[in-house]
């Protein structure tokens, strides 16, 4: 399955998922803690805090959000990978999670295939290629014409060390031979900061944090990453529309998924996907993440287990390719 595959209707979910009823959990009236293995105020807390807001009245519990972040999601991961099959600690799992930190870390505290089962996706979130509107680039293709041109190269911030924006800038590297030296920063609201300060050059970024800045002309949005143009930025092309070579096939979102741990029943998690699954169907749910530069997704446990496994093997080769290591 590629990512172009994964946004499917709710018919693609078994009908007896769609018409269980929701109340029907294990444990029924015990809180449900979705851990979001990030901090406060970013894109992964902000789809934690939508989820517990949407599914509470669907599953009649009372859900809490819990921050757990460090180490790149493995502190959260490790928590619920040891947490109760039965329902009630699920995790707000990204790319980075599931896919990328297994080649990341020589040693993670969790294992990706075996701790957890797959619930559902939430969404994509798709990257803008960003520069100081002083940057005289104004498209990608002269971007990478700018890179090349300097001895020195041009600089561009990520969120940090094999963060998705930094292996999506890896990834354009690979394809176009850009000259790109990266910056980690810990998170994108310090190296927005830098940006428009003018401390580096260019910025791989969620859309959200940088959507403002571009849109009063500070910044300049040159690209997305995803294989499509974006609702909230619909003039903004995708690298695929770029024409430089190497790039036709151009795809680098970061997802988000729910995931519960492993051992918990076949019946439970089809009821938590239904349940999910309604939520993402909510045209006041897709119209608030596409607002946030989000692309909402909704896929059946095993589909999304079979889309975990060809994106660890997909950002292994990034990985690769980086050099990226944390440890």
């Amino acid at each position: 399955m590629n990512r172009r595959q994964w946004t499917l209707s709710l018919a693609a979910l078994p009908a007896a998922l769609a018409t269980t009823p929701m109340a029907a959990m294990a444990n029924e009236g015990k809180p449900v803690t979705i851990v979001v293995p990030y901090a406060a105020g970013g894109t992964t807390d902000m789809l934690g805090r939508l989820l517990a807001k949407e599914l509470a009245p669907l599953l009649r519990r009372t859900i809490i959000v819990d921050n757990k972040p460090g180490a790149g999601s493995a502190i959260g991961a490790a928590y619920v990978a040891k947490a109760p099959a039965d329902g009630s600690v699920l995790l707000v799992a990204t790319s980075t999670t599931l896919a990328i930190n297994p080649s990341l870390y020589r040693k993670l505290p969790y294992d990706p295939a075996r701790d957890f089962v797959p619930v559902g996706m939430i969404g994509a979130v798709p990257l803008a290629v960003v520069t100081h509107a002083s940057v005289p680039a104004r498209t990608l293709e002269e971007l990478v014409a700018l890179s090349r041109s300097r001895r020195e190269g041009l600089s561009y911030g990520s969120a940090g060390n094999g963060s998705p924006q930094h292996l999506a800038a890896e990834m354009l590297k690979a394809a176009t031979g850009a000259r790109l030296n990266h910056v980690p920063y810990k998170g994108s609201a310090l190296a927005v900061t830098d940006l428009l300060g003018q401390q580096i050059d260019v910025m791989f970024s969620d859309i959200a944090p940088v959507l403002q800045h571009v849109k009063s002309g500070r910044l300049r949005a040159l690209a997305v990453t995803s294989p499509r143009r974006q609702a909230s930025m619909p003039d903004v092309p995708a690298v695929a529309e770029s024409g430089i070579k190497g790039t036709a096939d151009f795809d680098a979102v970061a997802w988000q998924s729910l995931v519960a741990p492993a051992g918990t029943s076949r019946e439970l998690v089809g009821k938590m996907a239904a349940a999910l699954s309604k939520v993402m169907s909510e045209a006041s749910v897709r119209a608030q993440l596409a607002r946030d530069g989000l692309e909402p997704g909704s896929i059946a446990p095993e589909q999304l287990a079979e889309y975990i496994r060809s994106e660890t093997a997909r950002w292994a080769a990034v990985v690769r390719f980086s050099g990226a290591t944390v440890d």
